[in-house]
């Protein structure tokens, strides 16, 4: 029976680009979205910008920019991550959209008409120095159970405790440093605890869909008994402050001068702008799509960092202001390198775009994530060393060898015609069960079973074309009987049809590469569905290269070499101890920025000219096309590491590196600065 689906993936936040915990979270909603049309389902697959608060107000402010100039940068980003790892939204929106503050504030007047917002005078911190009321990560100080130094206001890194900002010790403004005074303001707040929320939240995450599958997983459901509570342990789910006061980069609230909407009451409804935008684009009836009592699912994956949001606050919004709520949430873990938490300065970070600009195949990452996900709610690891055997064992061994070998033997020796000696029936029976198998395994997210079962049917495909032995019958074929000549034919028609199997198996892992196949090889003027693995192919076209292998050194391209640093009692990191030589072999140099452009098909790099003295000029490629225009550089004397050897980079060859300071938290304190020399310096003096 056809299903309509509305699902989204959590909203990236505007004030970064994409890391690897998007794109993880994206492969696998788009492997799901992808099983799903490929049974014939109806999908609308969206999802958009998380445009609003605190952070990108101040981000924005000190680059000296408009939080909508800020988010328009990176939403010009967006497409190249999506599309390079072959990620396909159907829409891809703002919460900074007419269509979000409409119902945002349609919202929130249905939920005070249902009795559930009540306003309530509370003491908040406030920077003196900034003129803000401070949101809980804008505040540290001393845990105020384990003592721990340079804690957030809201949790504990240390001991998880979690508490009020005005609890910790010693606090302070993470924007200006000045100690915070508490000042009173009048808040808006959702009312949670109200019995007929808890009854229904409850209900809802206990639940199941019409098709039988929880609403929650049971790890998430555990969580969620936590923060309900019960009679035994006298938890008591607390009411949600949905305000914020001015300044704030937010969506009002109707009849509140000065007041807004708390980012996380308007940021899930970007998930209905987005699709109410993208209904009416492709001219679909919006409001049947979301028709509480209509048959759309509506189908949300998430990190585990954000269930509180969306097991509770979500579907109690969406209840009581007369909406459908979800009918699953799928949650996943964070994704760690070789055992270890992300982190760029340890050299353990994967960048995604720098995955793609280093030429790596995007499928392999799609493949290497997937065989590692599940159902459950577990972070995932990416090995290198794993990664490379992985991918160069499955896809290239086993899979593509497949294809390699026998389309030759068909191609060569019988033009490209497919025929079988044995029981048609019997192979098309097996594939069917085959992919209904997977299919079943894809539509429960258990995507590593379904590549283990995938491997294993490529083992036995290649396990009996080589006990077949088809080039001893290759042989001599000239002077071969009919019955060599067809016993050879159905060895390699049938490994071909296996192939054929696989392939549609892999479509919604492998999107670019089985489209090829399907296409190129199979002859095909469309895309695989589940239905064709059934089918038996009866010509193939000439083979054509599918998939290189992966070398060790993309891998140390990916994951520059960096040593492990000295953390300091606030946080900051500095680099592990040299000596005075090896100060010596830098070079550092005046130089002066002749001219400078944006690099096209880069968002982070800009190209300077410099004279360093030498008599002619140098061309250097440094990543600070976020804090500096090409205006602002160009006649500028800066500092450059001018005995730096060359590096052939994708947008030509850089010959040095231009000195320039940051924070070492850029989220709370962002900004790029590069190093001016004192006024009297000229190009080419040398830094001692």
């Amino acid at each position: 029976m056809s299903r309509t689906l509305f699902v989204t993936t959590a909203l990236p936040y505007a004030n970064g680009s994409f890391h690897i915990g998007h794109i993880m979270e994206y492969i696998q909603a788009d492997i799901w979205v992808r099983t799903m049309r490929m049974a014939g389902h109806t999908v609308h697959f969206v999802c958009a910008d998380d445009t609003h608060g605190a952070p990108i107000m101040l981000k924005a402010q000190a680059e000296g920019i408009t939080p909508t100039e800020l988010v328009g940068r990176y939403a010009a980003e967006r497409p190249t991550y999506l599309k390079g790892f072959h990620v396909e939204f159907d829409h891809w929106h703002s919460t900074d959209s007419t269509e979000n503050t409409e119902l945002s504030q349609d919202i929130y007047r249905k939920l005070r008409d249902a009795g559930l917002i009540e306003t309530k005078t509370i003491e908040q911190f406030y920077d003196p120095v900034q003129g803000m009321f401070l949101p809980d990560r804008y505040i540290k100080g001393e845990c105020p159970k384990c003592h721990a130094k340079d804690q957030y206001g809201d949790a504990c890194e240390v001991c998880s405790a979690v508490y009020a900002p005005t609890e910790l010790i010693e606090p302070y403004s993470t924007i200006t440093g000045a100690k915070p005074v508490l000042k009173s303001s009048e808040h808006f707040f959702f009312k949670l605890s109200d019995p007929r929320c808890v009854e229904f939240l409850k209900a809802w995450t206990t639940g199941q869909n019409k098709h039988g599958v929880n609403h929650l997983q049971s790890e998430v459901l555990a969580k969620t008994r936590e923060w309900l509570g019960d009679e035994n342990t006298g938890a008591k789910l607390g009411d949600w402050d949905i305000s914020r006061d001015a300044p704030y980069f937010g969506i009002e609230i109707p009849d509140a001068p000065g007041k807004y909407f708390y980012v996380w009451l308007d940021a899930p409804v970007g998930y209905l702008a987005s699709l109410k935008a993208y209904c009416k684009k492709a001219g679909l009836d919006y409001n049947a799509i979301v028709d509480p009592d209509g048959d759309t699912e509506q189908v949300h994956f998430i990190g585990k960092d954000i269930v509180y949001f969306h097991t509770l606050f979500w579907p109690a919004t969406l209840k009581f202001s007369g909406r459908k709520t979800p009918d699953q949430i799928n949650v996943h873990g964070f994704i760690t390198v070789s055992g270890e938490k992300m982190s760029k300065s340890r050299g353990t970070g994967i960048s995604p775009l720098r995955y793609l600009e280093l030429g790596m195949d995007a499928e392999w990452l799609r493949y290497y994530i997937a065989a590692k996900l599940n159902n459950k709610v577990e972070d995932i690891d990416f090995n290198p060393e794993d990664f490379i055997a992985r991918v160069n064992s499955d896809l290239i061994g086993k899979y593509v060898n497949i294809a390699s070998r026998a389309a030759s033997f068909i191609g060569r020796h019988f033009n490209g015609e497919l025929r079988y000696t044995g029981d048609e029936h019997v192979l098309t029976t097996k594939w069917s069960e085959v992919a209904d198998e997977i299919q079943e395994y894809l539509q429960k997210r258990e995507y590593a079973r379904a590549i283990r079962e995938i491997m294993a049917q490529a083992d036995v495909i290649n396990q009996n074309f080589d006990a077949a032995q088809p080039w001893i019958l290759a042989k001599g074929l000239a002077d071969a009987s009919n019955d060599q000549k067809d016993e050879l034919q159905d060895i390699c028609s049938t490994a071909l049809a296996g192939f054929k199997a696989l392939s549609v198996l892999l479509t919604p892992i492998l999107p670019a590469l089985t489209h090829r196949v399907a296409t190129e090889l199979f002859g095909m003027d469309r895309s695989f569905t589940w239905a064709d693995a059934s089918v038996l192919p009866r010509r193939i076209g000439s083979f054509k290269h599918l998939m290189q292998r992966v070398t060790p050194e993309m891998l140390d391209d990916l994951f520059p070499e960096i040593e492990e640093p000295k953390i300091l009692p606030g946080g900051e990191e500095i680099g592990p101890d040299i000596k005075i030589d090896d100060f010596a072999k830098l070079d550092l140099r005046v130089a002066k920025v002749v001219s400078c452009e944006e690099v096209e098909g880069s968002h982070k790099l800009l190209k300077l000219m410099l004279d360093v003295g030498e008599g002619k000029l140098r061309q250097v490629f440094s990543g600070i096309k976020s804090a500096y225009k090409p205006e602002e550089l160009t006649g500028k004397l800066v500092v450059v590491v001018a005995n730096l050897a060359p590096r052939k980079m994708k947008f030509g060859v850089s010959e040095g590196m231009v000195l320039s300071a940051s924070h070492a938290d850029e989220n709370t304190n962002p900004g790029i600065f590069v190093i001016e020399p004192s006024q009297g310096s000229v190009p080419g003096m040398k830094i001692r």
